[in-house]
């Protein structure tokens, strides 16, 4: 790759990078493209030759989001040990949440406004979400875990991991972690995982069916 190629990629990441972090904090119509350009290390001028708008911008932050999700989906094919994946799986979605956390406070954000864009590219995760559901349903089927709605076990995954990123700030006061101080992924994780695999059926130390 040459040095024009390789400078247009940095600058491409960085106003990426820009987008979600001031997206995740004002949201699309509180953020200016003069304060991505700034946030990118940009002029304005220099951005809008980047990009053709602030919402394409912002679809593009979400589409990205949702990439780097599904890179870390927890269910291939060829799973059959739930409680290695699901203790995997949690372990990966808390450590990214929480090296991330604008990405989960803009996807946040967009849900509750009803998510306009993310509409246009629900067809994916429901993919998938039916992918996983077939898995974990065998799983079921196998006498492998206990009986459980696989969306729904899904969701509330997604829901405990995502939440220290999210509620940093209440985390923060009631764990007694000061500011500037990172919160324990390891720590999170573990009593997620607890809590999921006994919901299984499984025993947290080992997997194994009880």
């Amino acid at each position: 790759m040459g040095v024009p190629q390789q400078r247009r990629r940095a600058i491409r990441k960085a106003i990426l990078a820009a987008a979600i972090r001031e997206f995740a904090k004002n949201g699309l119509a509180g953020t200016t493209t003069q304060v991505l350009a700034e946030s990118a290390g940009l002029s304005k001028a220099q951005l809008h030759y980047y990009i053709s708008s602030k919402e394409e911008l912002y679809e593009e932050a979400l589409l990205h989001i949702i990439g780097k999700w599904k890179d870390i989906f927890f269910i291939s094919a060829d799973s059959t040990d739930p409680g290695q994946v699901i203790r995997s799986y949690i372990a990966r979605k808390v450590r990214h949440s929480l090296e991330h956390p604008e990405m989960t406070r803009l996807f946040a954000r967009e849900i509750s406004r009803g998510a306009p864009i993310l509409r246009n590219h629900w067809g994916a995760l429901k993919e998938d979400v039916e992918r996983a559901s077939a898995l974990i349903n065998s799983w079921v089927a196998r006498g492998l875990i206990h009986p459980v709605d696989p969306v729904l076990f899904l969701m509330n995954i997604w829901a405990v991991t995502q939440h220290y990123a999210e509620y940093d700030a209440q985390a923060r006061f009631l764990l007694g972690v000061p500011d500037g101080e990172p919160l324990d992924p390891d720590l999170f994780a573990e009593e997620a995982t607890r809590m999921f695999l006994l919901r299984c059926g499984l025993k947290p130390d080992d997997g194994a069916a009880t």
